[in-house]
């Protein structure tokens, strides 16, 4: 049984619900902060995620910052040698989700050369009639980025796990690959 480590970046623009995913997966779905107030900085969430059929878990700790360009240069620092990346974004605004290869950018080139394992999440599903993003749009983006690709609504508390346990399952897997590297060295 491990037990593992991995540092999260929680990116996308500002009011798309990046805090809202962090702190309902935190609470297992007990806590939808109802009023919305900007992050100003960073949060912190901690949150331990079984391995499915392995015993093992990946203790994620999840960086969430804030969306606005203001806080970009205190972003450099706290964004350093980040393990894996959930990219969010709101499926009623194309804006946000166009500025998804912004964030993405910004967070690879905190890890030059090295692949970052990572989701998209288009967050507020709920609000359906207003939809600007179509989801076959985005899969098509995110595959081509290389990166997995889900849906929420956490205000519906819909599907709010699966992108971590999906970002847990790829940096256990990571793992597993040094391993077996470093197995056939000895």
């Amino acid at each position: 049984m491990v037990k593992l480590a991995a540092k999260c970046i929680l990116a996308g623009d500002p009011a798309v619900g990046k805090t809202a995913l962090a702190q309902i997966f935190r609470s297992d779905g007990a806590h939808f902060q109802k009023s919305y107030t900007l992050t100003t900085g960073m949060d912190l969430v901690v949150k331990t995620v079984p391995v499915p059929d392995t015993g093992d878990s990946v203790e994620l700790f999840i960086f969430d910052s804030a969306g606005k360009e203001l806080f970009s240069e205190m972003l450099d620092k706290l964004w350093e040698s980040p393990n894996v990346l959930c990219l969010v974004y709101d499926v009623t605004s194309e804006q946000s989700f166009n500025n998804c290869s912004k964030w993405l950018e910004k967070a690879r080139s905190q890890v030059p050369g090295i692949c970052l394992p990572g989701v998209l999440v288009g967050n507020k599903t709920d609000l359906a009639g207003r939809r600007a993003v179509d989801s076959a749009e985005a899969r098509a983006w995110a595959l081509g980025q290389g990166l997995e690709c889900f849906e929420t609504s956490v205000k519906e508390m819909e599907n709010f796990e699966a992108p971590f346990h999906c970002l847990a399952k790829q940096f256990h897997q990571l793992y597993r690959e040094k391993m077996e590297v470093f197995q056939a060295l000895v």
